[in-house]
């Protein structure tokens, strides 16, 4: 055999899949705590010892990584205008793999400054103005964010005018910085594959020591990427086989959506409205998790549905609190629906939040549809992975949140796509894997999704 062992380092878990790519099949897979409080590499030992005893001993052809432990890459990012520089910043940052903790717009405020200081970023996303346009705001930006306490890098992709002085100003004040293109250099055109390779760069070469990862680091044949990167990518590929797609990751954290779609208005009378958003997207919504996040994902459910409240919610929600690991079984089999209600709101709130929306608008020419975000209408699949998801005893009912109902109103979301469970969790194992052979992980992909509906 000639194995590929591709790991995702997790919050939670430390999971290890084992690919043969002469038989092209997944031949193993282990998972262990992950134990990044102590050394990381202990749980992943524990993971690759069990590994071995399914297939017993081997060398690995190669070991390739992705890494969400001790709270992934987070990163904070600004800009001049929220559905402009800001809304770019955003998304440049989320499709580097990042957690972006807040987005900021307009001139940063002294609070700003200190909740900056709270969020404690690996990196901040440092935007504005378009290239010969604005210069204040960056360099205001740049001096407040200088005086934040912490160390952590700054990335300026705003003004191309502004940028040398804004490095400068950051410099004095003891920040890292990297200086690349501005993420809309024009308006209204987006611009973010330069932030991007500088965010995975700065990620590969200083916040994997950070992370206390680097000892792993130096087993792999590859640098450790972020997590959701490698589900990113993975996602881009399988669109190239299977069309446009969405993907709905669902952990104890965060939800991250991804869209592989060119996002273009569908009907005749429709028009976009401010930004096109790129093809491939992602979003990551640290409000509605499974685990870490059940407090406040509760309350956005009860701002909705206040009847949603009942005793066992609170006792389900005080178990979770208590062990971020539990699982509704054995004795806590009772919970399972209410486990299953937290999931399907997640889904329905981040589908809400990824997709766009219209707005009927007079003009001249009569009645048109003004479009904010991506049309996902025609969207061919939805794929659902992470914990909460692949073990529910009825997966479907939670991904079907994701497709149009009536109650959905102008939201743009799928209206008659099947949905697949990546029933291994194998989303980011393939990314990885994609990187050193593409052709077998779709394959893989497009084999181990199981068709639900």
């Amino acid at each position: 055999m000639k194995i590929y062992l591709l790991t995702d380092f997790g919050s939670t878990y430390t999971k290890v899949m084992a690919v043969d790519v002469e038989s092209k099949r997944i031949v193993g897979f282990a998972k262990s705590f992950t134990t990044i409080e102590d050394d990381v590499t202990i749980g992943y030992k524990k993971a690759l010892n069990e590994i071995y005893g399914q297939l017993g001993n081997f060398t690995p052809a190669a070991s390739l990584a992705c890494s969400s432990a001790a709270g992934g890459l987070k990163m904070v990012s600004s800009g001049l205008v929220p559905d402009l520089t800001a809304k770019a910043s955003r998304l440049a940052a989320a499709s580097a793999g990042a957690k972006v903790m807040k987005t900021y717009s307009y001139e940063l405020t002294e609070f700003e400054q200190e909740e900056i200081e709270v969020i404690n970023p690996d990196i901040m996303l440092l935007s504005g103005g378009i290239d010969g346009g604005n210069k204040k705001v960056l360099l205001h930006n740049a001096g407040i964010i200088a005086g934040v306490p912490g160390d952590f890098f700054v990335i300026v992709a705003g003004n191309r005018s502004a940028a040398a002085e804004a490095k400068q100003i950051l410099t004095a004040g003891g920040k890292r910085v990297v200086v690349c293109e501005n993420v809309m250099p024009v308006f209204g055109k987006l611009n973010i594959m330069p932030a991007k390779a500088a965010i995975r760069d700065l990620f590969i070469e200083n916040i994997v020591s950070a992370k206390g990862l680097d000892k792993v680091a130096a087993m792999m044949d590859m640098e450790i990427i972020p997590t959701p990167l490698a589900a990113f990518e993975a996602c881009e590929l399988l669109s190239k086989h299977l069309g446009e797609i969405m993907a709905y990751d669902l952990g104890g954290a965060t939800c991250d959506v991804y869209s592989m779609a060119d996002g273009l208005p569908k009907g005749p009378n429709a028009f976009i409205s401010g930004i096109q958003e790129p093809y491939a997207k992602r979003t990551v919504e640290g409000d509605v998790g499974m685990r870490y996040s059940m407090t406040a994902l509760y309350d956005l459910i009860m701002e909705q549905d206040p009847s949603f409240a009942s005793p066992d919610v609170s006792a389900w929600m005080e178990i979770c609190k208590g062990d971020p690991s539990v699982m509704p079984i054995g004795e806590n089999a009772k919970y399972s629906e209410i486990d299953a209600s937290f999931a399907a709101w997640a889904v329905r709130l981040s589908a809400a939040r990824h997709v766009g929306h219209v707005e009927k608008v007079f003009t001249p020419a009569g009645e048109m549809l003004s479009q904010e975000g991506k049309d996902l209408t025609a969207v061919k699949y939805i794929i659902g992975t992470g914990g909460a998801i692949i073990n529910a005893a009825n997966p479907a009912v939670i991904l079907k949140e994701a497709i149009y109902s009536g109650r959905d109103l102008n939201l743009l979301k799928p209206t008659e796509a099947k949905i697949l469970l990546d029933k291994q969790n194998a989303l980011a194992a393939m990314g990885l894997l994609s990187r050193r052979d593409p052709q077998l992980a779709a394959q893989l992909m497009e084999e181990h999704f199981i068709e639900l509906c």
